[in-house]
């Protein structure tokens, strides 16, 4: 009696149902690892203009002799070439742009920067923003 031997070539379904469920698994732990990294990538530019806004008045105040800016946009152009924008996720803010405020009655959620020239401690800018952000601390305390 002959026998014949079928050589397989290809995957059986066993196979691919395992390399598919492994896919799964591996996607299911990887997008929601990465969604919000956009969100991240917005609040870490704003940590750097904030920075940046931030030695900008140290430096004016050190060349004004002791004299904080009244207002943000008095940086501009000496100390910056221009006023940064406050990036967060759209969850948080409407995007307004660049915040010039200077009051505190103005304080409260805007997604903006927040400047109180008349502050007894001078000098200080947040962003006016009462949100956490996506590692958990407050944003108006970067």
């Amino acid at each position: 009696m002959l026998r014949f031997h079928r050589k397989s070539k290809g995957f059986t379904l066993i196979e691919l149902m395992i390399v598919v469920a492994i896919i799964g698994i591996l996607a299911a732990i990887a997008i929601p690892r990465f969604a919000n990294l956009i969100d991240r990538a917005r609040e870490a530019r704003t940590q750097g203009n904030l920075g940046s806004i931030r030695s900008a008045m140290a430096i004016f105040y050190g060349s004004m002799e002791g004299a904080w800016p009244a207002t943000i946009a008095a940086l501009v152009p000496d100390n910056l070439d221009a006023i940064p924008g406050v990036l967060l996720p759209a969850a948080m803010h409407s995007q307004t742009g660049n915040g010039d405020n200077t009051e505190a009655t103005v304080a409260g959620d805007t997604g903006n920067w927040f400047y109180n020239a008349a502050a007894a401690i001078g000098g200080v800018v947040n962003v006016n923003c009462t949100h956490p952000a996506s590692g958990g601390e407050l944003v108006n305390t970067w």
